[in-house]
C-alpha cells in the first residue's frame, strides 16, 4: 500500500512537471514563431504601394492613393513591421481626415489589427525624455527670448508635446503643417536645419530644427529653438542696462555646485589663473 501511495505520488510529481514543461516550451515556441512572423517581410519601402511621389524636383509628397492601396495589402498579407510603419505615416498625415466611406472603414481594420494605439502610446512614452530635455534647457535659458519645444510629429494636428519661453505665442497641443514633408526632403538631401531665419510681417527670427528618427518607424518627432532676433536687436542692446541686464539674466544660476567639468589641462590652467575658453 505504502508502495502504491509512493509510486502515485511520484508519478503525479513526474507528470506535473511534463506537463509544465510541455507548456513551457510551447509558449516559447508560439513566442519564437510569433516573433519570427513580426520580422519576415519586406521593410515598407520596397513595397511598389510606398505612400511618398517624389515630384520634378526629387522631393517626396505624400500620396493617398499609395496609402490606401498598402492598408489593403496590409489587411490580407501580413507583414508587421512595414504595416506599423505604414500606420505610423497615415498618422503623421492625418489619413482619418482624408479617406472617405470604406477606405477609413478598411484604415480603422488594418490599425487594429497591428494594434496601432499600442505603438502611438509606445512613441508618446519614447519622447517623455525628450520633454524633459526640453523643459531643462528652457529653464536655462528663461527671459533670453529663447523658445524651444517638442513637435510629436505622429500628431500633426496637435503635435507640439512640450514648450518652453514661448515667445511665438504658440502653446502645448498647437500643430504643425509641413514641417513633416520639409524634414523628410531635407534628410533625403542630407541636409540640416540649422541657423536659419525666418521673416513672419514685423518679425525676425533665428531657428534650428533637429529631427528625431527612431528605428522601425524613420522620423517621429522634432526639437525646435528659436530666437526672437528683434527682441536681442531692438531692446537689448538699445542701451547699456539692458545690455548688463541680459547678460545677467544668461549668467544667472539656482544653485552652486562642487563638480569638475574640464580636462585635466585644463583644470591645471584653471588653477593657474585661466578664467574662460579663449584667454592664452
Amino acid at each position: 500500500m505504502d508502495n502504491l501511495w509512493e509510486n502515485t505520488w511520484f508519478i503525479n510529481i513526474l507528470s506535473g512537471l511534463v506537463v509544465s514543461t510541455i507548456l513551457f516550451l510551447s509558449g516559447y515556441l508560439i513566442g519564437k514563431r510569433r516573433e519570427k512572423r513580426r520580422k519576415k517581410g519586406k521593410r515598407l519601402e520596397e513595397y511598389t504601394f510606398y505612400p511618398f511621389t517624389i515630384d520634378a524636383y526629387n522631393f517626396p509628397g505624400f500620396d493617398l492613393d499609395k496609402f490606401s492601396k498598402g492598408v489593403e495589402h496590409f489587411l490580407s498579407n501580413y507583414n508587421y513591421s512595414a504595416a506599423r510603419q505604414l500606420i505610423f505615416i497615415g498618422e503623421q498625415n492625418n489619413v482619418r481626415y482624408h479617406l472617405q466611406n470604406e477606405l477609413l472603414i478598411y484604415y480603422q481594420k488594418l490599425f487594429k489589427k497591428y494594434n496601432g494605439e499600442q505603438m502611438l502610446d509606445d512613441n508618446t512614452s519614447y519622447l517623455e525624455n525628450y520633454k524633459q530635455m526640453v523643459k531643462l534647457i528652457g529653464k536655462t535659458f528663461r527671459g533670453l527670448g529663447i523658445e524651444i519645444l517638442l513637435h510629436n510629429l505622429v500628431n500633426p494636428a496637435k503635435s507640439i508635446v512640450a514648450i518652453e519661453n514661448p515667445i511665438t505665442g504658440r502653446a502645448v497641443e498647437d500643430g504643425t503643417t509641413s514641417l513633416v514633408l520639409d524634414l523628410k526632403k531635407r534628410n533625403l538631401l542630407n541636409q540640416d536645419k540649422l541657423n536659419y531665419e525666418l521673416n513672419l510681417g514685423a518679425r525676425r527670427f533665428k531657428c534650428t530644427t533637429i529631427p528625431i528618427f527612431r528605428k522601425n518607424y524613420g522620423l517621429i518627432a522634432a526639437i525646435c529653438i528659436n530666437i526672437d532676433v528683434n527682441y536681442i536687436t531692438e531692446e537689448v542692446l538699445q542701451s547699456k542696462e539692458k545690455i548688463e541686464s541680459f547678460f545677467k539674466n544668461y549668467c544667472k544660476t539656482d544653485m552652486k555646485l562642487d563638480e569638475n567639468i574640464l580636462s585635466k589641462y585644463e583644470y591645471t590652467l584653471a588653477l593657474d589663473g585661466k578664467k574662460h575658453w579663449m584667454q592664452t
